[in-house]
């Protein structure tokens, strides 16, 4: 598969230990994450200096992952990567994480499709590995499994603007 480098874009508050997941498959590599102290030292300097961080994280990265938990829709960093990833043609792709495990948290609920949010992008795939046991839980293991089953083969699908 060509689309080896990816950047994840997430909700950093709430997110990051799913998306540590996503990172430990090792099927991809992506940006390097910042801990919270490194986020907070690059927020302080102002709004220019987050999008020169994200502006450089994505320059040579050959597609752009979004990683969609409950409240990534509402964040503007986000929608901010999808629309510049959009300008940029690079491939798109959305995953739900929100099955996934937070640290002894469990699962969350599914939040809203973040690129309904983004000005003119549209038809970008979303996929989602939750998985449920027969009562309907969120199985995180079952989710977590495949994920790392299918993650390598649904960026293969991520989507570019054509025109």
């Amino acid at each position: 598969m060509a689309t080896k480098t990816v950047f994840y874009s997430f909700h950093y508050e709430r997110d990051v230990n799913r998306v540590q997941l996503v990172r430990n498959i090792k099927a991809l590599e992506g940006q390097p994450l910042l801990n919270a102290q490194d986020w907070e030292a690059v927020r302080r300097r102002g709004q220019q200096a987050i999008v020169d961080w994200i502006d450089e994280q994505m320059k040579y990265k050959r597609a752009v992952v979004v990683l969609i938990g409950q409240e990534t829709a509402s964040r503007p960093w986000v929608i901010y990567e999808i629309e510049k990833a959009w300008k940029d043609k690079k491939p798109l792709v959305g995953i739900r994480i929100h099955g996934l495990a937070d640290f002894g948290n469990g699962a969350d609920r599914q939040g809203p499709n973040p690129f309904d949010k983004a000005a003119g992008v549209s038809g970008i795939p979303i996929f989602d590995p939750t998985r449920t046991d027969w009562r309907g839980n969120i199985d995180t293991k079952a989710t977590y499994a495949n994920l790392a089953d299918n993650l390598e083969h649904w960026v293969a699908q991520a989507k570019v603007r054509m025109w």
